[in-house]
Order: C-alpha cells, then structure tokens, then sequence
C-alpha cells in the first residue's frame, strides 16, 4: 500500500493561514478524513484492498485494487463491481449525514468545537462531495449507476459531460458569490475543481480512443 501527501495541501495551508480561515479549515479536513474512512470501511467490507492513500487539499483519496472476479457478474449492461463501487461512493456522504444527525440530537462535545460547527462542516463536505463532478463521490455515483443502465461507453461519455457542465455552472455562480461574500476561498475551491476537470477531461479523451478501437 502507497501512502502519499499531494504538495498542494500546503499551499493551501498557508492561504487558509494567511485568510485567519484555518481553524474552519482544519475541522473540514478532520472531517474529511473521517468522510473518507467511510468509503476505507464499505470497500474493505465489500471486499476490496487498499492500494494508495493521499492526502489532498479537500481531504484524503483511498484508491482500492480491482478485484477482477466482478466482471464476470453482470447487472444489466454493468458489472457486479459497479454496483459496488456505487456503494463505496455513497458511503462517505451518508457518513457525514449520520455525523449531522448526531450532532444535531445530542449535546456531544468534539475537541471544545460547537455543535453547530460540526453540523456546517459535515453538511458542507457531505454537498461538496455530491456535487456532479468526476472523481468527486456525486461524479462516481453518476458513472457507475450510468455504467450499470447503458454501459462503460455512454457512461464515460455522459460522466464527462455532465462533469464540463456542471463546473461552468458552478464558476459562474462562484463569480456572484465572491462578489457578494467576498470570501476569496469559493476561487480556490473553484481553480481546485477546475484542475480536476481538466485532468479528467485528458483521461477521458484517451479512454475515448481505447474504448472505439473495441
């Protein structure tokens, strides 16, 4: 197992440092990793192995190996191993939410954080990790339901779609709301989810090319 620290995660350090923002920072990122453990605990029930771990700027990413033996289960123009993945994407969502539940019913008291804290942060990862975008948890979701229902061609093909679509939609509502919130952090969230895009984009253009030599 490869454990790795991308480098961006101190650049962003010293932003959030530099905005006094690096307290609200600090507990997204705990709750980030334990967003994370989530999908670590559904993958590893469901059988699969850890293959590298790395602390990125918005959390922590656990790539699994494939366990090969799936694909030869088919559910309906998928794989049994779509299916799972499925549910190692919801799983880091639906781990924020029964935090927010917890949260919200009890008088818990985490490292002296108020509850209302906990309960913005674990709704704010729990949004942002929805969000429609590939490789975020709402971009997995999308794929694998769409690989289940129309195969790998056209689920590739709609993911990165919906993907490019989504992150105008989200610029330009980044630009009215940087402009009212005056919160410089919505640009670098913003420039983060584009870097991601793009580098998916390339991804994609090469998996295209495979995929119509098949």
């Amino acid at each position: 197992m490869k454990i790795r620290v991308n480098l961006q995660i101190f650049i962003f350090i010293i932003i959030f440092i530099f905005t006094k923002q690096i307290k609200i920072y600090s507990i997204l990122m705990l709750f980030a990793i334990i967003h994370e453990l989530g999908h670590m605990l559904v993958g590893i029930l469901l059988g699969f192995k850890i293959s590298s771990i790395e602390l990125m700027p918005f959390g922590v990413s656990i790539v699994f190996d494939v366990n090969y033996k799936n694909y030869n289960k088919k559910i309906k123009n998928g794989n049994l191993i779509n299916l799972k993945k499925l549910l190692i994407a919801l799983a880091g969502p639906i781990t924020n939410l029964i935090f927010v539940i917890i949260f919200i019913i009890s008088d818990l008291n985490l490292f002296n954080i108020e509850n209302e804290i906990i309960v913005y942060a674990n709704i704010l990862i729990c949004l942002f990790n929805l969000i429609p975008i590939y490789p975020l948890d709402g971009g997995r979701i999308i794929k694998n339901v769409l690989h289940i229902v129309f195969g790998i061609k056209k689920s590739y093909q709609y993911t990165n779609l919906i993907s490019n679509i989504m992150i105008i939609v989200l610029t330009m509502t980044a630009s009215i709301l940087i402009l009212f919130v005056k919160n410089i952090a919505i640009l670098f969230i913003i420039i983060y989810l584009w870097i991601l895009v793009i580098k998916q984009n390339r991804i994609y253009e090469n998996k295209k090319r495979i995929l119509e030599m098949i």
